[in-house]
C-alpha cells in the first residue's frame, strides 16, 4: 500500500468535519479547531491512526482473514 501523505489528506478534504452544532463529544481529542461553523480535524492524529489501521488490515490480510469495508457517504462509493 502506498504511503499516504499530509498533502493528500488535505487535498482530499479529510480535515473537514461536521457542523459545530452536530458533533460527538467523543471526537473532541481529534478536533483541531473550528472554522465557519465546521470542525477541522487534526490531520497529524488522523495520519498516525490511518497508518496504524493500514498496518493492522495488512496483517489481517496476510493471515487470510476477511475484511469488510463500509462506506456510507456517496463520495466514498467508488473508493470502497
Amino acid at each position: 500500500m502506498p504511503a499516504i501523505t499530509m498533502k493528500e489528506l488535505l487535498e482530499a478534504g479529510v480535515h473537514f468535519g461536521h457542523q459545530t452544532k452536530r458533533w460527538n463529544p467523543k471526537m473532541k481529542e481529534y478536533i483541531f479547531g473550528e472554522r465557519n461553523g465546521i470542525y477541522i480535524i487534526d490531520l497529524q492524529k488522523t495520519l498516525k491512526l490511518f497508518k496504524d489501521a493500514a498496518r493492522y488490515v495488512g496483517e489481517m490480510a496476510a493471515q487470510g482473514k476477511n475484511i469488510l469495508f463500509v462506506g456510507t457517504k456517496r463520495q466514498a462509493q467508488e473508493a470502497v
